[in-house]
Protein backbone atom coordinates (compact mmCIF):
# COMPACT_ATOMS: atom_id res chain seq x y z
CA UNK A 1 0.00 0.00 0.00
CA UNK A 2 1.38 3.59 -0.90
CA UNK A 3 0.01 6.44 0.39
CA UNK A 4 -0.15 9.93 -1.74
CA UNK A 5 -0.15 12.12 1.08
CA UNK A 6 -0.27 12.21 5.03
CA UNK A 7 -4.18 12.85 5.36
CA UNK A 8 -4.68 9.97 3.24
CA UNK A 9 -2.52 7.38 5.72
CA UNK A 10 -4.58 9.41 8.92
CA UNK A 11 -8.13 8.61 6.76
CA UNK A 12 -6.92 5.27 6.85
CA UNK A 13 -5.86 4.83 10.25
CA UNK A 14 -9.49 6.55 11.31
CA UNK A 15 -11.08 3.66 9.09
CA UNK A 16 -8.94 1.01 10.62
CA UNK A 17 -9.81 2.32 13.91
CA UNK A 18 -14.02 2.32 12.89
CA UNK A 19 -13.31 -1.19 11.68
CA UNK A 20 -11.72 -2.29 15.14
CA UNK A 21 -14.43 -0.98 16.62
CA UNK A 22 -17.36 -2.48 14.93
CA UNK A 23 -15.69 -6.03 15.62
CA UNK A 24 -15.41 -5.52 19.30
CA UNK A 25 -18.72 -4.36 19.53
CA UNK A 26 -20.08 -7.38 17.74
CA UNK A 27 -17.98 -9.82 19.59
CA UNK A 28 -19.44 -7.84 22.96
CA UNK A 29 -23.06 -8.48 21.93
CA UNK A 30 -22.75 -12.20 21.05
CA UNK A 31 -20.70 -12.79 23.60
CA UNK A 32 -21.85 -14.91 26.55
CA UNK A 33 -19.71 -13.86 29.60
CA UNK A 34 -20.31 -10.72 31.39
CA UNK A 35 -16.82 -9.95 31.85
CA UNK A 36 -15.64 -10.78 28.16
CA UNK A 37 -18.77 -8.64 27.12
CA UNK A 38 -17.42 -5.53 29.08
CA UNK A 39 -13.95 -5.44 27.87
CA UNK A 40 -14.70 -5.91 24.55
CA UNK A 41 -17.23 -2.80 24.65
CA UNK A 42 -14.19 -0.48 26.81
CA UNK A 43 -12.27 -1.75 23.66
CA UNK A 44 -14.68 -0.74 21.07
CA UNK A 45 -15.60 2.78 22.94
CA UNK A 46 -11.06 2.84 23.08
CA UNK A 47 -11.69 2.18 19.19
CA UNK A 48 -14.42 4.87 18.32
CA UNK A 49 -12.48 7.59 20.28
CA UNK A 50 -9.29 7.03 18.30
CA UNK A 51 -10.91 7.20 15.00
CA UNK A 52 -12.80 10.59 15.96
CA UNK A 53 -9.73 11.81 17.08
CA UNK A 54 -8.11 11.66 13.73
CA UNK A 55 -11.10 12.78 11.73
CA UNK A 56 -11.03 15.55 13.95
CA UNK A 57 -7.37 16.38 12.61
CA UNK A 58 -8.19 16.35 9.01
CA UNK A 59 -11.98 18.10 9.25
CA UNK A 60 -9.86 20.97 11.69
CA UNK A 61 -6.92 20.88 9.13
CA UNK A 62 -6.24 24.40 9.66
CA UNK A 63 -3.56 23.21 12.69
CA UNK A 64 -1.85 20.79 10.30
CA UNK A 65 -2.49 21.62 7.29
CA UNK A 66 0.94 21.89 6.09
CA UNK A 67 1.55 18.37 7.58
CA UNK A 68 -1.37 16.79 6.51
CA UNK A 69 -0.80 17.55 2.23
CA UNK A 70 2.68 16.29 2.55
CA UNK A 71 3.27 14.33 -0.29
CA UNK A 72 5.02 10.83 -0.11
CA UNK A 73 6.28 7.44 -1.84
CA UNK A 74 7.24 4.84 0.73
CA UNK A 75 7.91 1.74 -1.29
CA UNK A 76 8.67 -0.39 1.51
CA UNK A 77 5.19 -0.21 2.63
CA UNK A 78 5.84 -0.22 6.08
CA UNK A 79 4.63 -1.57 8.66
CA UNK A 80 2.75 -3.51 6.52
CA UNK A 81 -0.71 -2.44 6.70
CA UNK A 82 -1.77 -6.04 5.40
CA UNK A 83 -0.37 -6.86 8.72
CA UNK A 84 -2.56 -4.75 10.33
CA UNK A 85 -5.88 -6.00 8.26
CA UNK A 86 -5.19 -9.27 9.18
CA UNK A 87 -5.43 -8.31 12.83
CA UNK A 88 -8.53 -6.57 12.65
CA UNK A 89 -9.56 -9.76 10.54
CA UNK A 90 -8.34 -12.20 13.54
CA UNK A 91 -11.15 -13.74 15.91
CA UNK A 92 -11.53 -11.93 18.88
CA UNK A 93 -10.18 -13.82 21.99
CA UNK A 94 -12.05 -15.69 24.19
CA UNK A 95 -10.29 -14.12 27.05
CA UNK A 96 -9.78 -11.15 28.60
CA UNK A 97 -5.72 -11.72 28.40
CA UNK A 98 -5.47 -12.52 24.82
CA UNK A 99 -7.86 -9.53 23.79
CA UNK A 100 -5.65 -7.82 26.07
CA UNK A 101 -2.29 -9.00 23.84
CA UNK A 102 -4.42 -8.56 20.41
CA UNK A 103 -5.26 -5.10 20.89
CA UNK A 104 -1.96 -3.92 22.12
CA UNK A 105 -0.20 -6.13 18.90
CA UNK A 106 -2.64 -3.77 17.18
CA UNK A 107 -1.51 -0.19 18.76
CA UNK A 108 1.93 -1.06 19.14
CA UNK A 109 1.56 -1.69 14.65
CA UNK A 110 -0.03 1.45 14.22
CA UNK A 111 2.93 2.91 16.76
CA UNK A 112 5.62 2.00 14.59
CA UNK A 113 3.80 3.00 11.60
CA UNK A 114 3.64 6.91 13.08
CA UNK A 115 7.73 5.96 13.90
CA UNK A 116 8.35 4.98 10.63
CA UNK A 117 6.51 8.46 9.37
CA UNK A 118 8.37 10.16 11.64
CA UNK A 119 12.17 8.91 11.12
CA UNK A 120 10.87 9.91 7.42
CA UNK A 121 9.74 13.34 7.58
CA UNK A 122 10.32 15.89 5.36
CA UNK A 123 9.88 18.52 7.70
CA UNK A 124 9.94 19.17 11.65
CA UNK A 125 6.27 19.67 12.43
CA UNK A 126 5.83 16.53 9.98
CA UNK A 127 7.91 14.96 12.93
CA UNK A 128 6.29 16.19 15.04
CA UNK A 129 2.80 15.48 13.95
CA UNK A 130 4.09 11.79 13.84
CA UNK A 131 5.99 11.22 17.07
CA UNK A 132 3.16 12.68 18.38
CA UNK A 133 0.62 9.93 17.14
CA UNK A 134 2.94 7.17 17.74
CA UNK A 135 3.07 8.70 21.85
CA UNK A 136 -0.73 8.82 22.13
CA UNK A 137 -0.55 4.90 20.67
CA UNK A 138 1.74 4.05 23.46
CA UNK A 139 -0.44 5.91 26.05
CA UNK A 140 -3.62 4.23 25.01
CA UNK A 141 -1.68 1.10 25.36
CA UNK A 142 -0.38 1.70 28.75
CA UNK A 143 -3.94 2.43 29.75
CA UNK A 144 -5.49 -0.21 27.87
CA UNK A 145 -3.24 -3.28 29.99
CA UNK A 146 -4.40 -1.92 32.94
CA UNK A 147 -8.05 -1.22 32.50
CA UNK A 148 -7.94 -4.54 31.03
CA UNK A 149 -6.16 -5.88 34.24
CA UNK A 150 -9.49 -4.24 36.40
CA UNK A 151 -11.67 -6.82 34.18
CA UNK A 152 -9.20 -9.38 35.28
CA UNK A 153 -10.03 -8.87 39.00
CA UNK A 154 -13.56 -8.39 38.71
Amino acid sequence: MRYNQVKDLVEWAAGYHGQMARQYRAAADSSEHQRLAMALTYLADSELRMKTGLEALIRDSSNHKEVLEIWFDDPSDFPQPPVLEALAHQTVADSTDKLTHAAVESHRKLQGLYEHRASRAKIEPEEAFFNALAEGHNAEARKLVASMQEFEDI
